[in-house]
């Protein structure tokens, strides 16, 4: 069984104690000792902390101010780079020359022309037998 936090302090504290009282250590090794201890402990429950509550604000949705800061400055260059393509495509359709239509051929009759309804008609039943 996992020993507690505070019956592991305790612990540690009694063989430091014991070490003292037996003369194989003496007050500043056990100062020293237990410093270090401390120092690691609060590390220890530091880092648990931190892992706890990253963990708990990710669960409520939550992202960490570096997250959202890096967002943002991507969604700004990705608008920068979006505005840039559209200024060129908007200039290449200004600077482009407008398509000529072709000459009509001088040999086509009026009587051999189509209505528009004759071509509405045509093309609606070729869409319609596909």
């Amino acid at each position: 069984m996992a020993k507690t936090p505070t019956s592991e302090f305790f612990s540690t504290l009694k063989t430091y104690f014991n070490q003292l009282s037996d003369g194989e250590r003496t007050p500043t090794e056990v100062a020293t000792a237990l410093n270090g201890w401390a120092r690691e402990s609060a590390e220890s429950i530091k880092a648990k902390i931190s892992e706890e509550v990253e963990a708990t604000v990710s669960k409520m949705g939550f992202v960490k101010q570096e997250e959202y800061d890096a967002l943002l400055q991507r969604v700004a260059k990705l608008e920068e780079n979006s505005a840039k393509k559209e200024n060129v495509k908007s200039s290449r359709r200004a600077t482009a020359k407008s398509p000529t239509k072709a000459p009509l051929k001088s040999s086509v009759h009026a009587s051999t022309k189509k209505s528009p309804e004759e071509i509405v008609k045509k093309r609606t039943t070729k869409k319609a037998s596909k």
